[in-house]
């Protein structure tokens, strides 16, 4: 071979190599190559398995011992879990997780929450006599409950539960660590801590090689959470009227599921910060450090005869950014619903809690909220801090309880003129409307003047109607006969149920029907009615009416209501006997009536609308007339 051949052949085969370090496949590619080899491998594997087993018919067929083969049944297991099929056999085992103010149980299986003991709350047990105990409140206790994980494992049908895997646990002083292998190094695994004097655990789950496990491309996985609420308070009918699946959406307020009927709710592409599954006074709940990528939330009705209270579901996407080796950080609250510790997880937390919504609840969280707890700083007895609780509104919004009495009175003052013109007018209703609103408009007198401070007090008494039985403050709380303020009170047991009122008297709610009637008489006696009567009798027949309403509600409510009664009593005997001069409205009366009045305002156009009304009335009755005459 001569010298040029030689060359030519050298250049040839360094060109050669240098194309092949040009063209090589990198590092990650050849790692992405071997994964699909690994995930055909597997595929392959398992087709050959299920190739070897018999079909269900003969397997029925087959005698017991061979039906229940070792490696039968291991086939099976890959056939359903995948490499989690190792983790798909063990015996269930309990472990415990405790600080001052809850005791965690969990299980290995699923490695989830199976119990939570609240240790300074009580559940109250009622017997046939009405006699009550205090029983052990738990949270998450029931065994129809689910909290699993869906993976998306590669090769088998559908989804692998982490429900139906048992766990290996690793605990220490104050976390747990539940891993489920998928062997090869692969794992899935759950870890929970707990912190001092907190009902909060960190949680987080971590994916360990993962990717050679999960189908190709996916980057979440679905949890799906069901709970079976149990019945904790006296009243259940109460307690299921506020309770639901409460969540966060990252970009917008908190929104919740119905209430008192069926319903699910569905996230769409919006991104949760936070789902809760939330009983009248306590909730549990999954705080995402980041973010879930939706979710789909339900709230199902048991019948009352039912041992639970109501079925909650919460199926959200969690993200896996890196199933290789990632990890997803999240707090898994369980605990009360005070307002304090809500707050501290930020993202509207708190607003789980039923104050109500729009300017009820802003009222109840910003106004009584800070107040109450100002009171119960120095005072220990919820039902004196409900009493001061009244003063203090009570002398809030006096100038408007003032301005209403004042009107009252003015009107008061007409009283004589108004009988005048009844006398005067007979039988005739319309002529006698006419009159009357001629002459308030004469003496400058509002009819509406007394309804106008009734109506801005309202967004107060709306929101502490939500305000005493959304608040855990009153739970349990007693006061003279009533053991629980959150509920009604017991006065005396009837050996009976009446439709619609319950098989108990609520003494707090019959006093105040009656303080109602007495104040309702007070200030009706110097008001005319004449004009129209029905409204006389509609006073005295709402308070009768309110007893089946109130006689299952919170006690505290009723309790202020009666309170409150009581004051608008005082108030109205102070300030019409000895605070508002009677003559002098008299001759204010008087001036008014001498000064030249402008057209318009509202009473001019009432007068006009009953001339018109009365008008069309009077043809009607001249057409009939007509009309009889020609038959």
């Amino acid at each position: 071979m001569d010298k040029n051949n030689l060359i030519g052949i050298s250049l040839i085969f360094i060109l050669f190599f240098i194309w092949v370090q040009i063209n090589a496949p990198s590092s990650e590619e050849l790692a992405a190559q071997e994964r699909i080899q690994d995930s055909l491998r597997m595929v392959q594997q398992r087709a050959d398995s299920l190739a070897q087993l018999p079909p269900p018919s003969a397997v029925e067929k087959m005698p017991a011992a061979i039906a229940e083969n070792d490696s039968l049944k291991a086939l099976r297991l890959y056939a359903d879990f995948g490499p989690f099929a190792a983790s798909a056999e063990g015996e269930e085992q309990l472990s415990e997780l405790e600080n001052e103010v809850i005791k965690v149980v969990f299980t290995n299986k699923g490695g989830r929450i199976k119990e939570v003991i609240l240790k300074k709350y009580f559940k109250i047990l009622t017997d046939a006599e009405g006699v009550e105990t205090k029983g052990v409140l738990k949270l998450l206790e029931d065994d129809k409950n689910r909290f699993e994980y869906l993976l998306p494992v590669e090769g088998v049908r559908g989804a692998v539960p982490s429900s139906e895997l048992y766990f290996t646990a690793q605990k220490s002083a104050d976390a747990i660590v539940f891993r489920a292998n998928a062997g090869d190094g692969s794992y899935f695994e759950q870890r929970y801590a707990i912190k001092p004097d907190a009902y909060g655990l960190d949680y987080e789950i971590k994916t360990v090689g993962l990717d050679r496990v999960l189908k190709q491309g996916e980057r979440e996985i679905t949890l799906n959470w069901e709970n079976y609420l149990d019945k904790l308070e006296k009243n259940s009918s109460y307690e299921r009227n506020y309770t639901s699946v409460y969540f966060k959406p990252l970009e917008d307020d908190p929104d919740y599921c119905s209430c008192t009927s069926d319903e699910i709710e569905k996230a769409g592409d919006a991104k949760l910060k936070w789902v809760a599954h939330s009983n009248q006074f306590f909730n549990s709940a999954l705080i995402a450090d980041q973010h879930f990528n939706s979710g789909e939330m339900e709230t199902r009705v048991i019948a009352e005869d039912q041992e639970d209270l109501k079925y909650l579901r919460s199926t959200v996407k969690i993200p896996i950014d890196n199933p290789s080796n990632g990890t997803i950080a999240m707090d898994f609250y369980v605990g009360p619903n005070k307002f304090e510790r809500l707050k501290t997880y930020g993202s509207d937390f708190e607003d789980l809690i039923p104050y109500g919504w729009s300017i009820f609840g802003t009222v109840n969280r910003w106004i009584i909220r800070p107040i109450f707890n100002f009171l119960s700083s120095f005072i220990g007895s919820a039902g004196l801090i409900i009493l001061l609780l009244t003063l203090i509104v009570k002398l809030v919004l006096y100038p408007l309880t003032y301005k209403m009495l004042y009107s009252q009175s003015k009107m008061g003052a007409l009283k004589p003129r108004i009988a005048a013109l009844k006398e005067k007018h007979g039988d005739d209703q319309q002529q006698q409307q006419m009159e009357t609103m001629k002459l308030y408009r004469e003496f400058g007198v509002s009819p509406l003047g007394g309804c106008l401070p009734i109506a801005l007090q309202m967004p107060i008494w709306f929101a502490l109607y939500r305000f005493f039985p959304a608040s855990i403050e009153f739970r349990q709380a007693s006061f003279l006969w009533a053991t629980d303020l959150s509920s009604y009170d017991v006065f005396a047991l009837l050996p009976f149920e009446i439709p619609f009122y319950g098989s108990h008297v609520s003494l707090f709610t019959i006093l105040w029907a009656l303080t109602t009637v007495i104040y309702t008489y007070y200030n009706m006696r110097h008001m005319e009615m004449s004009v129209n009567p029905a409204m006389k009798y509609m006073q005295y027949f709402m308070p009768l009416m309110f007893l089946f309403f109130f006689n299952n509600f919170a006690a505290g409510l009723t309790c202020y209501l009666f309170f409150s009664n009581l004051m608008n009593i005082g108030q109205t005997l102070v300030t019409k006997n000895y605070l508002i001069d009677q003559e002098k409205i008299k001759e204010e009366l008087e001036a008014y009536r001498k000064k030249p009045k402008k057209k318009g305002g509202f009473g001019e156009r009432l007068e006009k609308a009953l001339k018109e009304q009365k008008r069309i009335q009077e043809e009607q009755q001249e057409a009939k007339k007509k009309k009889k005459k020609k038959k």
